[in-house]
């Protein structure tokens, strides 16, 4: 499961703040809501997304984290998305990247009894990247995007941090990924797994 991550101010993500900033979603986001580029993101925070333009080229944006519902939907499953209502259309058509830094996961451990409790913080991307490329999927609500982050079976180092991790593809499959008329079952294999992680010490 990803519900946090970390922006850089780095050297490789200041271009696609830069090419968002151009976006005429910017400043009716900043009405309404407020732009973040850099540090800790969390759910509803409205951040830079690699996304297709009306031309279908790629272009960034600035979309909120969160699909509104009952409750609010930041995660969806990869390995069911595509059946699913709430993210079957968005699937097919509406993909989307997440440019980050590294993401964040807290260890579940389970106890005896079957209840899991909440362990340490963990910082986490693949190995030997520097942008940590994470899939998503978006929607329009009330006339601005919004995502959500793609999710799926963890890696083998981190399995025992969390039984989920988010879908991760290597820079070369990005344009792929967005593009509207490829079929994203056909790059789930292409996913990172293998990953480096440190523990966060408490403040």
């Amino acid at each position: 499961m990803c519900c946090r991550y970390w922006a850089e101010a780095s050297p490789e993500l200041r271009p696609i703040v830069e090419e968002m900033m151009q976006s005429g979603l910017v400043e009716r986001w900043q009405e309404k809501k407020g732009i973040k580029t850099q540090g800790e993101i969390f759910p509803t925070d409205v951040v830079p997304v690699i996304a297709p333009n009306r031309r279908g080229e790629r272009a960034v944006f600035p979309m909120k984290w969160g699909f509104s519902g009952k409750t609010l939907l930041v995660n969806a499953r990869s390995e069911s998305a595509a059946v699913k209502p709430t993210f079957k259309e968005a699937w097919e058509k509406h993909r989307c990247i997440v440019p980050a830094s590294w993401y964040f996961e807290w260890e579940h451990k389970k106890a005896s009894d079957g209840s899991v409790r909440t362990g340490d913080k963990y910082m986490i991307q693949p190995k030997n990247v520097s942008v940590t490329w994470l899939c998503g999927l978006y929607r329009i609500e009330e006339g601005l995007p919004v995502f959500v982050v793609l999710t799926r079976e963890p890696g083998e180092e981190i399995r025992f941090i969390h039984d989920r991790m988010p879908l991760i593809l290597p820079e070369d499959a990005v344009d792929a990924w967005i593009r509207p008329d490829s079929r994203p079952e056909e790059l789930l294999h292409r996913a990172l797994t293998e990953m480096v992680f440190e523990k966060i010490k408490p403040a």
